[in-house]
């Protein structure tokens, strides 16, 4: 599981910042990826990274401004000139299915794939599987906006080989039996029972990605320990009235939120284009004080969320 960085700037493309989209790299958990929020010009941004337009499912959308969504329709376009004829779901607020139809529908554009659309009409889950479920909270931005936390599902505690070679059960097929949780009895009579050599359950990953918003309630909500946090970081602390006044979050709102709700990483993105240099330092020093496991991400970053096991 990785976060890819497609678009990490706010409002319109600068030349250090292209405007936001984020990808969800689920390639070996379903060799599928989900994008969150597809800017103006995501498909020149996928031309410079590995990602393959095929692979993207799922498009979650947070709301309907224009730096969040003007990518829709060229994306969509060209991912049937790519490989791309699977069935592929929009999510996103009230609104969104009208704007990419109407969209395809005067550019003459024709998929190859089926299109999909899930408008949100209330929080709470919109997808679940046996390996994940999607939630979603309202957030507060001035037009309806939305959060997402993907949580994955428990994994299987790792079998214990050592404890078996050591129990004197030779390697071999009955290790897969007993991986499964099955008994198996040896030609010697001995009785082995496979849950008592399988590790503790491990607790899934938990990604939560915000969209623009003031710091409320369901911030915190969704981000409950949470893996890792992505958060609107478009002014420094120095800046939160204005913030207010534009339905936006300061450095120290994300690495409050963060610090509240107890996540393990933070990731600040929707970075305003007046912050250059040494400015992305301090943005990410200043929320460093509050929440230490701060990182300030770029275009193209890539962030691992490794899988932690604790049954070793």
């Amino acid at each position: 599981m990785e976060l890819l960085f497609l678009g990490t700037g706010s409002g319109v493309p600068a030349k250090q910042r292209n405007v936001t989209s984020i990808a969800l790299k689920l390639l070996e958990e379903r060799n599928t990826i989900w994008l969150f929020d597809c800017g103006e010009a995501t498909q020149q941004q996928i031309l410079h990274t590995t990602l393959k337009p095929r692979k993207v499912d799922k498009i979650f959308i947070t709301h309907l401004h224009g730096d969040h969504i003007f990518g829709l329709p060229g994306f969509l376009s060209s991912r049937s000139f790519q490989g791309g004829d699977g069935p592929l779901t929009i999510y996103g607020p009230v609104g969104i299915k009208n704007y990419v139809m109407t969209s395809l529908k005067i550019s003459g554009t024709v998929l190859k794939y089926s299109l999909h659309f899930h408008e949100i009409q209330e929080e709470g889950l919109l997808f679940e599987d046996e390996n994940f479920k999607v939630i979603c909270r309202k957030l507060k931005h001035g037009i309806q906006s939305f959060g997402y936390r993907i949580e994955e599902a428990d994994h299987q505690g790792t079998l214990q080989a050592d404890k078996l070679k050591e129990a004197g059960l030779p390697f071999g097929p009955l290790f897969g039996k007993l991986k499964q949780g099955k008994t198996i009895t040896l030609e010697d009579g001995r009785v082995f029972n496979g849950n008592d050599f399988i590790g503790e359950t491990q607790k899934g990953r938990i990604v939560t990605i915000l969209g623009d918003t003031k710091k409320t309630k369901n911030c915190i909500l969704l981000a409950e320990n949470a893996s890792v946090l992505v958060h609107e970081s478009t002014f420094d602390g120095t800046n939160r009235k204005m913030a207010r006044d534009y339905n936006h979050s300061t450095n120290l709102d994300a690495a409050e939120v963060a610090k509240e709700a107890n996540v393990g990483r933070l990731l600040l993105t929707h970075i305003s284009a007046r912050y250059l240099g040494r400015d992305i330092y301090l943005l990410e020093k200043e929320a460093k004080k509050i929440f230490p496991n701060t990182k300030v991400v770029n275009d193209f970053d890539e962030i691992d969320i490794p899988l932690i096991r604790t049954d070793k």
